[in-house]
């Protein structure tokens, strides 16, 4: 996750802000950092492991006769492209679970990397005499698989009232969004300031809380359309003809002024990010205020307030009772 890092000794001499330090963006909004866009697994190593074990494939297949080496050759080529193929499928789904709304992969990868798995113990422990146990060890090593790697995600998360259409440009613009912060990134290295990298990391930071918001509601997309594209675009050309010129001269005046617009494009991502959180808060309340009306003109619940000649609940009001109840404590 994008956390800023703060201390006696670090580059900007700043004490941390507390066990889960990141950006002001982050904090003034209430959201978490976003996750970073490289999540890693905690199997992903396992799969450098299996192939490992699968080199004596490789190591032997010289000195079997022309079947075996062809077999020995296709049992270990077959069991790397299926720990490739895990891995991918580890990284799809760390990616996945790092998220709140995420689609499912499209390629079911470990699913497949099970089945090559399968394949490369059926070729590698094949003989012509003995077929059927090649075939029951290429069972066992996809079910094995299966045990270590486990399934892929095979359903969304979160996608549930979201505009598929809207999902998908929404996703389209944080992939380029994120694209000038990694080029910000590597642009601020050339500098040699770790301070400056850090107050980079740390805008970085408050402009993935917005990715993260809009990802979750794409309705924001349109509010946040330049915020995504000009002004990061900007910030990224900027950041690139300042790194040029302060790696020359190192003029203070230039490195004050490169600050100053980091400052006014972190209030700016920060108050961008509260907006967004009050008109989600606004369209709650309409909807809550909407029900309550139509609840109040099927005679379910009481009208309200003001209005006289208030309807009794009966006993066939239950449900609509509770519901009202439900909606009153979620709504304070």
């Amino acid at each position: 996750m994008a956390r800023r890092f703060g201390g006696r000794y670090s580059p900007d001499g700043r004490e941390p802000d507390g066990p889960a330090a990141a950006g002001a963006g982050d904090r003034a909004a209430g959201t978490p950092p976003r996750p970073a866009a490289a999540a890693r697994h905690p199997h992903e190593s396992r799969t450098a492991w299996v192939t490992a074990m699968a080199t004596p494939f490789l190591l032997s297949a010289p000195f079997h006769d022309p079947f075996g080496m062809a077999a020995n050759l296709g049992a270990f080529g077959l069991t790397a492209g299926a720990m490739w193929l895990t891995r991918e499928g580890l990284r799809a789904e760390a990616a996945y679970d790092a998220r709140r709304v995420a689609r499912r992969p499209a390629i079911p990868r470990k699913l497949f990397g099970g089945i090559l798995t399968g394949l490369g113990l059926a070729v590698g422990t094949a003989e012509p005499a003995a077929l059927g146990s090649a075939a029951v060890m290429g069972v066992t090593g996809a079910l094995l698989h299966w045990l270590a790697f486990g399934p892929d995600p095979m359903r969304d998360k979160g996608m549930e009232g979201v505009d598929s259409f809207q999902q998908d440009r929404a996703a389209r613009m944080v992939e380029g969004a994120e694209a000038h912060l990694r080029a910000m990134s590597g642009a601020i290295l050339r500098t040699g300031d770790r301070r400056l990298e850090a107050r980079v990391a740390g805008f970085a930071a408050t402009a993935r809380s917005l990715f993260d918001l809009v990802e979750r509601d794409p309705a924001g997309l349109g509010a946040a359309r330049r915020y995504l594209g000009v002004y990061l675009q900007g910030a990224r050309d900027a950041t690139a003809k300042f790194a040029d010129l302060y790696a020359q001269t190192r003029d203070p005046r230039a490195r004050s002024d490169y600050e100053a617009l980091l400052d006014d494009l972190e209030r700016s991502f920060s108050a961008l990010v509260g907006q967004l959180h009050q008109g989600g808060r606004t369209d709650l309340d309409i909807e809550i205020e909407v029900l309550r009306e139509r609840l109040a003109r099927e005679g379910v619940t009481a009208p309200p307030l003001g209005l006289e000649n208030r309807p009794e609940p009966t006993a066939a009001q239950t449900f609509g009772a509770a519901l009202r109840e439900t909606i009153r404590d979620r709504s304070r």
